[in-house]
């Protein structure tokens, strides 16, 4: 019994550092999202600028697994709908560019931070090619949203928000998925290769 409770009071530090390590790593997450929000081209042709915030939801979906990767993106949208300054300086800000035409994208990100994390973890061990299958179907997931938001906004068909929303994307996505998909990769391996290493427990 002695032995019992003296394991609790030792636990008890860890168990309550831990919130406070998601905690942190939330906040730190939704602050990259931000950053990457003002990484912003706008385009003369189209309301939807090219900003690496899909690439940071991506990322951090991959490497923070869907709870907390959707915690993320919930945590920055929360922000944003307070009023601070997080979203892509073209848009009005606030809720005002939640829900306008440019919404989907934002709205899709904690399920598209939560589908990264858990397609990418299907498989045990993670492999290469589930990683890349998370932040593919995520950034998809992301461009669908987005567009098909927009076409309900402006009252656009399918061809004509095709054109302006997803075709002119591809390419600057798939650079975005891959470099996500690396980058987690390599995350992931180094901590394998650090927990493999003679010496370390």
């Amino acid at each position: 019994m002695a032995q019992t409770a003296e394991h609790s009071t030792l636990a008890r530090p860890l168990i309550s550092a831990m919130p406070a390590r998601r905690t942190l790593a939330v906040l730190a997450g939704s602050l990259l999202i931000a950053a990457c929000a003002h990484v912003s081209v706008p385009l003369f042709f189209t309301p939807v600028p090219i900003t690496l915030q899909p690439f940071a939801v991506v990322l951090l979906g991959l490497l923070m697994g869907p709870g907390l990767g959707a915690a993320t993106c919930a945590a920055y949208l929360l922000e944003g709908a307070l009023g601070l300054p997080v979203f892509t300086p073209q848009g009005p800000g606030g809720l005002l560019q939640i829900f306008g035409p440019t919404g989907g994208y934002l709205m899709s990100y904690p399920a598209a931070a939560a589908l990264a994390g858990l397609l990418a973890r299907m498989r045990s061990p993670q492999t290469l090619w589930s990683t890349l299958a998370g932040a593919t179907a995520s950034n998809l997931l992301i461009l669908t949203s987005g567009a098909c938001w927009l076409a309900l906004a402006k009252q656009m068909s399918a061809a004509t928000v095709a054109h302006i929303a997803v075709l002119p994307f591809l390419g600057e996505d798939a650079v975005k998925v891959v470099l996500a998909t690396l980058i987690a990769w390599g995350w992931r391996r180094s901590r394998v290769d650090r927990t493999h290493t003679p010496g370390r427990s």
